[in-house]
């Protein structure tokens, strides 16, 4: 069964809503899990216990271990770590882009966009 964009839309616009600590990761190349394809994931602002056992530097370095420890953690659908080691690395690259910007400080955003 595929997900349909209008249902998707609807599932991120409720999610997005109620938390605007959530945005939504239009994968590059969608995978199957059973019958389902998945083409989009939701990633959550993670809170400081879903950092536990983690380097924040590793995080912010997009390093590969640190990334297959919290995705499953903070993603719908929640992401195995063979979802992840199966992911094209553009699709990992776009995940870890979204926990980077979750993990800086506003000061650090207006920083780098003064610099742009």
């Amino acid at each position: 069964m595929t997900q349909t964009k209008a249902a998707l839309a609807a599932s991120t616009a409720i999610a997005t809503a109620a938390a605007p600590e959530v945005r939504t990761v239009t994968l590059d190349a969608p995978f199957t899990r059973g019958e389902t394809t998945i083409e989009t994931v939701l990633v959550r602002k993670p809170k400081s216990g879903s950092l536990r056992g983690l380097s924040l530097s590793g995080l912010l370095n997009l390093e590969y271990g640190a990334l297959e420890t919290l995705l499953p953690r903070i993603t719908d659908p929640m992401l195995s770590k063979q979802d992840i080691a199966n992911l094209d690395p553009a699709d990992l690259t776009q995940l870890g882009s979204e926990v980077m910007d979750f993990l800086l400080p506003k000061g650090a955003k207006q920083g780098l966009s003064q610099q742009t």
